[in-house]
């Protein structure tokens, strides 16, 4: 309950935000990208790395001066058990992992049976150097790459990418589609640009996993809104939740709109339909990631949980991808409870006008239904 408060707390107040590119490695061969969030009265530490498949390790601490420790002849070897760590060890109070592990692409014959193309694995791609686009000032970085082999040359003209951002404080997004975020999470934001699909009407999958303790189950909720003033035409909000087995708190969240877009300055009419391919608790091996190894461990399975969600992106004939060769889709990392959006003060004002309107003239149609009724009356004098 401590937790919760700092956190809200720390959400209201903002953080002072730090990044630092592979601490402690002088080479740029490989990434690793350290977020750390101060606030009133505990860390967050949000560890981002390509090496194998992209992931980000969160960790929140109970400490002002909690700092991370890596081992770097450890982590890149083929054992990388203990090679990340918190110091002080107590000061964690909790942590978990996101990987996005691989990308699906498929299309469907004329039967409507689906046929799929061989799958991109993450682990295998080569990642460029995020020294390049790391942004102090804006807190935005870039993890762009390509398959190590390409044998169809898909990747000839194009590349994939994460492009991370930190936030100090409680805000919204600019851009489409304006995610609302809090000083307690991050965002993340999957980009296929210049891909050439393999198929006429080939559709993507994006299959994301998370790493939880025993005890924390992860649940998947829908949010509906009649207001869609921030995010047009789109009016359901998807969150991942890690809860408690007892329900009795929300422990971190992974938050989406229900839409992609297809080109890099978004606009209402480059929406790509979005959906969730059910969330799948699987009695998985750790993904293929040395941060998450290096952290977890590697017989991890008896005390932590892995869990998988497929999100899918194409409208029913996956021309929008086809005609763009474009695709960004945006999702929200963070701690606690996701944020939930209230009804704009547009939106409000509308309902007031809309629902207020007929309840004046009724009002003003009885005041001059009782003002003729009483003139009427009025016009004859009282019989002797």
């Amino acid at each position: 309950m401590l937790a919760l408060l700092a956190l809200a707390a720390a959400a209201a107040g903002g953080r002072q935000v730090s990044m630092q590119y592979n601490p402690g490695w002088n080479s740029s061969s490989v990434n690793l990208l350290h977020v750390r969030a101060v606030g009133p009265r505990d860390t967050l530490h949000f560890i981002w790395s390509s090496i194998g498949a992209p992931a980000v390790l969160l960790v929140v601490t109970g400490s002002r001066t909690s700092t991370l420790g890596i081992d770097w002849s450890r982590l890149l070897s083929p054992a990388p058990t203990g090679a990340v760590w918190i110091d002080p060890p107590g000061s964690v109070i909790y942590s978990t992992a996101v990987v996005f592990t691989k990308v699906f692409e498929y299309d469907e014959d004329k039967t409507g049976e689906e046929l799929f193309y061989p799958t991109y694995d993450l682990s295998d791609f080569s990642w460029d150097s995020i020294n390049r686009t790391l942004n102090h000032t804006a807190l935005t970085a870039e993890f762009k790459g390509v398959p190590a082999t390409d044998p169809s040359g898909s990747f000839s003209n194009g590349s994939l990418a994460f492009r991370v951002t930190a936030y100090e404080a409680s805000s919204r997004d600019g851009p489409l589609p304006s995610l609302l975020h809090t000083a307690n999470s991050s965002k993340a934001e999957f980009v296929l640009a210049g891909v050439a699909p393999r198929g006429n009407s080939s559709r993507f999958v994006l299959e994301v996993a998370t790493v939880e303790e025993t005890g924390v189950a992860q649940k998947l909720r829908s949010t509906r809104s009649i207001d869609d003033e921030y995010t047009p035409t789109i009016f359901e909000t998807l969150s991942l939740v890690a809860e408690s087995r007892n329900g009795s708190s929300a422990r971190s969240f992974l938050q989406w709109k229900a839409t992609a877009y297809g080109s890099p300055s978004p606009r209402r009419e480059d929406n790509i339909q979005c959906r969730s391919l059910g969330l799948q608790a699987a009695n998985w091996t750790l993904p293929v990631s040395s941060i998450v190894r290096a952290y977890f461990g590697e017989d991890a399975g008896s005390t932590y949980t892995v869990s998988a969600i497929n999100i899918s992106f194409g409208g029913e004939d996956g021309k929008v991808y086809q005609e763009k060769r474009y695709l960004s889709w945006s999702v929200l990392l963070g701690f606690g409870q996701p944020p939930q959006d209230t009804f704009s003060p547009l939106v409000i004002s509308i309902m007031a006008v809309a629902l207020g309107t007929p309840l004046l003239m009724l009002l003003v149609g009885s005041c001059a239904l009782l003002f003729t009724q009483g003139k009427r009356y009025s016009d004859y004098e009282p019989i002797n």
